[in-house]
């Protein structure tokens, strides 16, 4: 689709620009929280803040979001950017006890946070470490209302549900595909077990979670059309309430890499696969964001800066977005324990000024319509502007291109198209962040690159 290939190649170029800014940073801590009545007063002066609905507490407090990252993994997909390296309990739990320190850091600046987000790596890996780490932000957090973590299909079972019950509200299953020949060519099948095995444990877990989500890709190079349909029909038979469909978000460098192993992606047919993925689940599931479909559509989403557009990341690899700027915490699980350990959060990178009003603007304009509405009246608020004079070209070529359902005085909804649209500024915004990850990974000591990402898979899962 022409409109979609536009669409990439100008985020991918804005998104570069946008990150290669971060540079080496020389702060302890991110900065303390803005209260409501200056993040308003800022908003109206400079147009470069925003709060979310949600991010308001009920006595007018500024909530944030809370993000915790867990870099370990039993096995290490070759899809797969995140900041991830091979489990070792004795390594796992002592970075757990590093996040704790680093939460605690975070709660002494007087942060407010509404939600927490734990993913990874594989979050549940040590479920005791978990529960406790999960306690210790509920006392530190007493806003805290939702709580979403992600897990395996081979982590599933009585035993997780007994750590987590009461202390999750969504529980997120990353099982990509039902297809056996996938889940071989991701690495997959001999760890976290075959598709059929998958089914069963994901379907042990049916109306065990508040909110049940399954995590799933499409657009692999082999995937065909049948295989898709074969996938979508089964995550309606798992007995789940939400379901997530990524399409494949191999970064750039990463893309030459699949491309050599399983074939080149095929973006042509992207769209197809989305439409398909849309139709075939109208009859179980409603959207509540572009690519998350929910029995409710009011229920927790994956993508949490559309509620919270400020949020703290702690932990190896985290990412923290806060007055306009970006902070980014070490890929070294060595430096991270080095700071923690002195008092210091885990912030390594951040970027050299605030993004700018343009930046935010588009940031909103982006995360809202990726949850499906942008409120016009709320956007002439925060910036003091109209969004058609603020982002001419980009209304300009949303509407030529047919995404929008509504452009009334009032909100912005989207076409199908457009929707698809939102998918691949997201997918372009996630895959060059992936590259940013892999190029921070990449910068390790050559012993702890071999030590984190290089040992045995069987020595992994001792």
């Amino acid at each position: 689709m022409l409109s979609e290939r536009i669409l990439s190649l100008a985020t991918q170029q804005l998104n570069k620009n946008y990150l290669n800014g971060s540079a080496a940073a020389h702060v302890d801590r991110v900065p303390p929280p803005t209260s409501v009545s200056d993040a308003r007063a800022n908003a109206n002066a400079t147009g470069e803040r925003d709060l979310g609905a949600a991010s308001v507490a009920a006595d007018g407090g500024h909530l944030y979001m809370l993000y915790m990252h867990v870099p370990f993994c039993r096995q290490l997909c070759t899809y797969c950017s995140f900041n991830r390296f091979y489990f070792e309990e004795t390594r796992a739990r002592e970075y757990f006890r590093s996040l704790r320190t680093e939460m605690e850091m975070v709660a002494e600046l007087g942060y407010r946070f509404g939600a927490t987000y734990i993913g990874g790596g594989t979050p549940t890996v040590l479920l005791d470490e978990l529960a406790e780490t999960l306690d210790l932000a509920r006392r530190l957090f007493p806003d805290i209302r939702d709580v979403s973590t992600e897990t395996n299909p081979t982590d599933l079972g009585d035993e997780l549900f007994d750590a987590l019950a009461g202390r999750v509200d969504r529980l997120s299953v990353g099982v990509q595909s039902f297809d056996n020949d996938l889940l071989q060519q991701m690495s997959r099948y001999k760890t976290t077990g075959t598709a059929e095995e998958t089914l069963a444990a994901v379907q042990s877990m049916r109306g065990r979670f508040h909110s049940f989500n399954v995590d799933m890709i499409y657009n692999f190079p082999s995937q065909s059309m049948e295989s898709l349909a074969r996938d979508i029909e089964l995550v309606k038979q798992t007995g789940c309430n939400q379901t997530t469909f990524y399409p494949l978000m191999a970064s750039p460098l990463r893309r030459r890499q699949l491309r050599e192993a399983v074939g080149r992606i095929n973006y042509a047919r992207e769209y197809d696969m989305y439409r398909m993925i849309c139709e075939r689940l109208a009859d179980s599931f409603v959207a509540s964001s572009a690519w998350t479909f929910s029995a409710d559509k009011d229920m927790i989403i994956d993508e949490y800066i559309v509620d919270y557009p400020e949020y703290v990341g702690i932990g190896s690899g985290a990412m923290s977005y806060l007055q306009g700027r970006n902070y980014t915490n070490t890929f070294s699980l060595r430096e991270y324990h080095d700071r923690v350990r002195s008092g210091r959060m885990g912030i390594t990178k951040m970027s050299e000024g605030s993004a700018g009003r343009t930046v935010d603007m588009r940031y909103y304009f982006a995360t809202k319509l990726f949850g499906l509405r942008l409120d016009k009246d709320d956007f002439r608020a925060r910036f003091g502007v109209a969004i058609e004079r603020g982002l001419p070209l980009e209304m300009a070529y949303m509407r030529l291109v047919g995404a929008f359902a509504t452009n009334d005085a009032h909100e912005i909804t989207l076409t199908d198209k457009g929707r698809y649209l939102m998918v691949a500024l997201m997918r372009e915004t996630l895959a060059r962040s992936n590259d940013y990850r892999d190029e921070a990974r990449a910068a390790l000591s050559p012993d702890e690159y071999a030590e984190l990402l290089e040992q045995a898979p069987a020595a992994a899962e001792s």
